[in-house]
Parts: C-alpha cells; sequence; structure tokens
C-alpha cells in the first residue's frame, strides 16, 4: 500500500495543477512555456505498461483559446528505492509524449534527501544517444514557506514545505504561516492538509500548533483516517501471522514455504486466530491449511 506520505504528495499536484510547472520553473530552473492552464490528465499508460504501472500525475500545460498542449509534466513521487523505475519512468514519459503530442518532462519528487541522488540517476535506455536523466525536486529545492501570503497564494507549495522542512528550526514558523493561511480553503482540503501538516512537524512545533486549535488534534480527513485505519488493521494481521509461525516453531515442527507464504498472505482475522489455536496441537504445518480446506 503507498504511504500516506506519497499519496499526500500525489494530491498536492492533482490539486493544485500549476505546482509542477511553478516547482520546475521556480525550484529546477527548467524552462517553462507560458500557458493559459494546466489540467491533471489521466494517468493511466496501460497501452503498453502492465495495469498495476501507472504514473502518479500526469499534467498538461495548455496555450490559447484551442487549448493545445504545449508541454506534458509526469510528476513521480519517489520515498524508496525501487528497481523497476528506471525501466518504467522512460515508458511513462514516451507514452505520455505520444498521447499529447507535446514535449514532456520527467518531475520526480521526494522529501527524503538521501533519495535525492538516487532519484537523478540518468537512466541510459541502450538506444544510441538517449538518456533520460528525471528532473528531482528534493528538500532543497522545495521553499521554506513562513510568509502567510505565500501561504494563502500557494497553500500546496506550504503543505509541502512543512513535509520537506518540519523537522527543522522553520517548523514553528512554517505552521503558523499555514494554519493562518488555511482559514481559506474550502472544508475538505483544510482537514487534509492540516492532517498532513500536523504529523510533518517536530514534536515542539506540533504541540504550540495543537494549542493554538484550542484541543488535542485528531486526523480530521476521511483520508488520513483512511490510513490510519488500514495500517492499524495491517498491523495487526501482521503480528497474528507471525504469532502462528512462532507456535509452530516453537514446537519444533518444519515450516514448509508454501504453508509460510500461505500464513502470511492471509487477511482474514478470523482465520489466523483459528490457525493461532491449531498451530498448538498439529502434528505437522500441513495440517494447518488442510483442516481449513486450502
Amino acid at each position: 500500500m503507498p504511504s500516506m506520505t506519497h499519496e499526500a504528495l500525489v494530491e498536492l499536484f492533482k490539486n493544485r495543477p500549476t505546482l509542477a510547472a511553478e516547482m520546475l520553473r521556480d525550484a529546477l530552473g527548467q524552462p517553462v512555456p507560458t500557458f493559459t492552464e494546466a489540467r491533471v490528465e489521466s494517468s493511466d499508460l496501460t497501452e503498453i505498461v502492465p495495469s498495476t504501472r501507472r504514473a502518479d500525475v500526469i499534467v498538461v500545460l495548455l496555450v490559447g483559446a484551442q487549448q493545445r498542449p504545449a508541454m506534458a509534466i509526469v510528476v513521480e513521487v519517489q520515498l524508496g528505492v525501487d528497481p523497476d523505475k528506471p525501466y518504467v519512468w522512460p515508458a511513462y514519459v514516451i507514452l505520455t509524449r505520444a498521447r499529447h503530442r507535446c514535449p514532456t518532462r520527467l518531475l520526480v519528487v521526494t522529501i527524503d534527501p538521501e533519495m535525492v541522488r538516487w532519484c537523478a540517476r540518468p537512466i541510459e535506455t541502450g538506444h544510441p544517444g538517449w538518456v533520460l536523466k528525471p528532473l528531482v525536486l528534493g528538500p532543497e529545492g522545495v521553499p521554506v514557506v513562513t510568509d502567510v501570503e505565500q501561504a494563502k497564494a500557494s497553500p500546496e507549495v506550504a503543505v509541502l514545505s512543512a513535509m520537506a522542512h518540519g523537522q527543522g528550526e522553520a517548523a514553528e514558523a512554517i505552521g503558523v504561516a499555514f494554519l493562518t493561511a488555511a482559514a481559506g480553503l474550502d472544508q475538505e482540503r483544510r482537514a487534509l492538509y492540516a492532517d498532513v501538516v500536523l504529523s510533518s512537524l517536530n514534536a515542539a512545533a506540533r504541540r504550540m500548533l495543537e494549542a493554538m486549535m484550542k484541543s488535542g488534534y485528531e486526523f480530521q480527513s476521511e483520508f488520513a483516517r483512511g490510513y490510519v485505519a488500514k495500517g492499524v488493521e495491517q498491523g495487526t494481521l501482521k503480528a497474528k501471522a507471525q504469532a502462528v509461525l512462532a507456535v509452530l516453531e516453537a514446537r519444533g515442527l518444519e515450516v514448509p514455504a508454501e504453508v509460510r507464504e500461505r500464513v502470511l498472505a492471509s487477511t482474514d482475522v478470523a482465520e489466523l486466530d483459528r490457525w493461532i489455536r491449531r498451530a498448538a496441537v498439529v502434528h505437522h504445518a500441513t495440517e494447518l491449511l488442510a483442516i481449513n480446506g486450502s
């Protein structure tokens, strides 16, 4: 499951379609054509890429009354090493370019400073002269937003600032600027962004911001509550699955690979509870699955 941090970053670029162009131009110094509209387009690239593979966000910059595509930006949020990305990123760029018939850039976003170098590695495609060099927005490229007017004008940039710099000395000022600016947002965005900002700030800044909100803070958005609930559920499943295996191993029973895989893959709490009880009495680990008709 993608992390809440990953999905929050994706939401920022979806909610503010101009953000990708702004970061390319202002943070990375890349030329961006003059445009009249920025539009988030479908990121489903299943013509060649398997259905489980899709870009995080695709933004198309449009010009003129006919809304002609001037540039497309493939936005990919990357928080950890993924050996598949050097192979699928070139496909994302080429398929997006073919679909919209315009120059296309790859913008990789990470808030982990240790990931910047990995994300920026040139990708040798194997074709002479074709080396894809990802444009990477890391923490150093994200502005430190402590000015209320700037936060009001670009609330998504303010949230991105909290995610990139929320553990540093400017955390309190970033939080105050966001909280003041958040009053002008619609309820859904205000709740979501507040969750993300609070979870990104260091403990002292978070306490100060919570005090300003005059009550102990709870996750406000359905988005955040859903991730918290799912995280608790997955933690419970993992703990119970490990308990099944621990009982079998403590009794000296050999656990075949297929049994181990089946137990770890279970998503049924009741099933795992039954297996914990059965693990204490079966003579062979394979009996665990046979009793359940698996």
